[in-house]
């Protein structure tokens, strides 16, 4: 024990540790300014407003910025291409110099997706199955069949596009519907008012014909008399092709 008391009053001792103090501050100013320069301390800045803006406008707010960027894309109905929407780190956000900074953008190219089955579905059933599959729900025609807003085609510029088929979200579809009357079926035209040539030919445009021809009162001109009652009237919504309309006339 005494041997290192000696010791520890030599010139040696104390040289050597004067010398390992240094050596710690100097190991400490490294790191302490190394650190500093390689996190960039107090090189903070703010992130600029980038969404709303179109990518080209963005990107060169960036770069004057002294900021990097990386951009993903998705694809929204409606919306304008090359838009930003959403930014990561958020506007008004401190960061240092050269942070990278995440965009999503609206891209310009529609990703395809199988058409759905909607034939058969009603026009209320097809039209929340377009509207959920990102499509547009365009002109909606209607033809003679007994199945009334019933789906009997879809078609796609013009052409008829069967379930399963690739398309582009956002294409605008048109609906073939029935109208419930039936190919076989027409309405009761109204003859009230004509004479009884032109009565004939009214039905004649539709598939009618003229049946039981009666008289009311006294008929000086049959050819200029007038039809005052048709049974059936107008109605009885819709008649077979080729069933008969009976009339009365009177001057």
């Amino acid at each position: 024990m005494s041997k290192l008391f000696l010791y520890l009053k030599t010139d040696t001792f104390r040289k050597n540790l004067i010398i390992a103090l240094i050596f710690i501050v100097v190991l400490f100013l490294f790191v302490y300014f190394g650190l500093r320069m390689y996190t960039k301390h107090g090189d903070a800045q703010e992130v600029p407003v980038l969404k709303g803006l179109h990518i080209s406008e963005a990107i060169k707010i960036l770069d004057k910025a002294g900021l990097n960027y990386e951009v993903d894309s998705i694809y929204q109905l409606d919306a304008k291409p090359g838009l930003v929407i959403e930014q990561d780190p958020e506007e008004k956000s401190h960061v240092k110099g050269g942070r990278t900074v995440y965009l999503t953008i609206i891209t310009q190219i529609a990703p395809e997706i199988a058409f759905p089955d909607i034939v058969d579905k009603t026009l209320i059933e097809a039209s929340a199955i377009i509207k959920n599959h990102s499509l547009k729900l365009g002109d909606t025609i209607y033809i003679a069949d007994i199945a009334r807003d019933v789906v009997l085609d879809a078609k796609f510029g013009g052409q008829s596009v069967e379930a399963g088929r690739m398309i582009s979200k956002g294409s605008r579809i048109d609906l073939v519907l029935g109208n419930g009357r039936g190919s076989n079926e027409v309405e009761v035209p109204l003859l009230i008012g004509f004479t009884l040539s032109e009565a004939k030919f009214a039905l004649t445009g539709v598939g009618l014909n003229i049946g039981k021809v009666s008289y009311s009162g006294t008929i000086l001109d049959s050819l200029s008399a007038k039809i005052i009652t048709q049974t059936p009237d107008t109605s009885s919504a819709l008649i077979s092709i080729g069933s008969l309309i009976d009339v009365t006339l009177s001057n």
